[in-house]
């Protein structure tokens, strides 16, 4: 495989990162990833899979429990949280948002990914179509497109249910998906969309997170929502976002908010300008202090 990137571009930060690279420059660097990166973790596979490149992973010990609960068929997104949470012991959501979070993406994926692979073989071993070749390959395509639309949404999904558990588990007041200016629906705003709503002159106790699983270009869309808070804040699990582009996010008002273990995967220089999510929970919680009439505990 031969890569070309962009000097500067987020793909470069990511390779160069993926294979422990400073500079490339102008020579050759020869990395073997089964040394430099024997365990590849949520960052290594992100990158690797942007590349097309699947890699085998173990842990299906929970696939069994999975088929016994929904049968061979893809239950709903939120389901499907709920029981790969279940299956992930010794985790703090609360002291620990960010591993926590992070440990339940992994497990999802990965007993997404088991769970699929089941249904696609079951599946395929039916075959396609009934009268003729026709009606086979328009059956074969419909399934395809269903799998491949599945999985972009459900990575999502996915993301948006297990942070919102995290923000319940800390007593965190928001509205999820609400509508605000020009039909606008921020992920979540704080505290609530009544107080974004009745808000008229103070707006620097009202807070908004976007999420995007995959940063890119896709950043931008969130500035245009919530027009009442100037600061906006964004969380993704895209790892290394190149210096050029996280200072532009910055010029635009644009608070990074990045998983504590994909840290590593910035520049040090990055790293101070971006907040864990731990950090964000504790901001909010602070502001939402500020409306002790609604929220008596």
């Amino acid at each position: 495989m031969v890569i070309i990137a962009p000097a500067g571009s987020t793909t470069e930060r990511q390779l160069l990162w993926l294979f422990n690279i400073d500079e490339v420059e102008q020579k050759f660097v020869v990395r073997n990833i089964n040394k430099e990166h024997p365990e590849l973790g949520y960052a290594g596979r992100y990158i690797l899979g942007l590349l097309g490149i699947e890699t085998e992973e173990e842990g299906n010990s929970y696939l069994d429990e999975a088929i016994l609960k929904f049968g061979n068929r893809f239950p709903s997104t939120k389901e499907f949280s709920e029981f790969s949470r279940s299956t992930v012991k010794d985790v703090f959501p609360v002291e620990l948002p960010d591993e926590t979070l992070m440990a339940w993406l992994e497990r999802e994926e990965l007993l997404f990914k088991h769970l699929e692979r089941r249904i696609i073989r079951e599946r395929l071993s039916i075959g396609f179509g009934k009268d003729n070749e026709e009606d086979e390959v328009e059956d074969f395509l419909r399934f395809s497109l269903s799998i491949h639309n599945r999985r972009k949404s459900r990575a999502g999904f996915s993301f948006e249910n297990n942070i919102a558990f995290i923000l319940q588990s800390n007593g965190v007041h928001f509205s999820h998906g609400a509508v605000t200016e020009r039909n606008n629906k921020p992920d979540f705003i704080f505290p609530d969309i009544e107080h974004y709503h009745a808000s008229e002159k103070d707006f620097s106790q009202l807070t908004m997170l976007g999420l995007k699983t995959t940063a890119k270009d896709r950043w931008r869309q969130v500035l245009s929502e919530a027009a009442k808070i100037k600061e906006k804040h964004l969380i993704t699990l895209e790892p290394a976002i190149s210096r050029n582009q996280t200072e532009e996010m910055i010029a635009n008002n644009l608070q990074l908010v990045i998983p504590a273990p994909l840290f590593k995967t910035y520049k040090e220089d990055q790293q101070s300008k971006i907040i864990t999510l731990k950090s964000f929970i504790e901001l909010v919680i602070e502001r939402q202090q500020n409306f002790p009439k609604l929220y008596l505990f």
